[in-house]
């Protein structure tokens, strides 16, 4: 009896000498099963933003020996009018694409919200500009905007006014590119925004219609104030999206200019911070001043992004 008593005691003392699994030992099967994302990340995320960091410190052309540089490229980059002329191309493109894209995707969710039938077949008619290939839309808008032929132009002459050279004029080109990216990504947001009206209770729509309120006022008092939250995602997402847009300006002014394909059309009003990026990179092989501009285009969405959380969130506590 003594002796089968002892047995279980010797394990426990075995067990406990040997200590408890914890840390990485205990649950390195759960690490292995999510480690390839973070290596993923590492060798296409972490490392090229890193080496774009070195990059951006010395003159290189891609091939050859770097030169160090230190803190001129960015210095020339403070002083640079092109640079400066693409940030405000791009600023002028994404004010008139989102605030439009904004209202209108809000519109098309009310819109979705109070349908009662062929709820799916809307979603999707809404939904299909966003998977849709960029250069297909481009080559699209390009035709639509086309001084001689295109359909806005044969709009314009129907009514009795004059053609307009969109891809040929600032103003214009900044139009057409703004269009462009507004019916893109006008459904994504509508299916977005619809997602949130969904979350609102039915309850205080009820409370409001016993109380007299009507739909504006139903939409500014109730509904604007609940969705708050997910404009605020809207609003950031499309500034990071919009601040960054290169396939729609360099597909839609490529055969516009004799210049280069990143030029951005005649007088490079269309030239928008990543195709000015590119421009240096790739057609001045000048890696190391693309590499300062690509992390100047990277500051300059960060501050955007933070203005546009920082107006929300002060509209939401007034």
């Amino acid at each position: 009896m003594a002796t089968a008593l002892e047995k279980p005691t010797a394990t426990v003392e075995r067990t406990t000498a040997a200590g408890p699994r914890t840390g990485f030992r205990k649950y390195w099967h759960l690490y292995a099963a999510i480690s390839p994302f973070y290596l993923l990340f590492l060798c296409f995320g972490l490392i090229p933003v890193g080496f774009s960091l070195y990059v951006s410190l010395h003159r290189w052309d891609g091939l050859g020996s770097m030169e160090w540089a230190g803190l001129s490229q960015y210095q020339y980059l403070l002083s640079d009018t092109d640079f400066w002329t693409a940030v405000g191309n791009t600023i002028v493109i994404w004010a008139l694409a989102t605030f439009p894209m904004i209202f209108l995707a809000m519109v098309t969710a009310v819109m979705l919200n109070s349908a009662v039938r062929f709820k799916n077949v809307y979603r999707f008619a809404y939904f299909l500009p966003n998977v849709t290939s960029v250069v297909a839309i481009a080559i699209i808008f390009g035709s639509v905007f086309s001084t001689n032929f295109g359909l806005v132009n044969a709009f314009l002459q129907a009514v009795g006014l004059d053609q307009v050279a969109w891809l040929n004029t600032p103003w214009g080109i900044k139009v057409a590119i703004a269009t462009l990216m507004t019916w893109q990504w006008t459904g994504y947001n509508a299916i977005i925004f619809l997602a949130g009206l969904q979350t609102v209770p039915g309850e205080l729509y009820e409370a409001a219609r016993m109380d007299g309120a009507g739909p504006m006022q139903t939409f500014f008092r109730i509904t604007l104030p609940m969705m708050r939250p997910v404009l605020l995602f809207v609003l950031v997402v499309s500034t990071v999206t919009g601040l960054q847009s290169f396939s729609e300006p360099q597909v839609l002014l490529q055969t516009t200019s004799n210049d280069s394909t990143f030029a951005g059309g005649p007088g490079h009003a269309g030239q928008t911070m990543v195709l000015y990026f590119f421009q240096q990179t790739f057609d001045n092989n000048d890696f190391g001043y693309g590499a300062a501009v690509a992390w100047g285009i990277f500051l300059v969405v960060i501050i955007f992004s933070i203005i546009n959380w920082r107006l929300v969130q002060r509209r939401g506590e007034d």
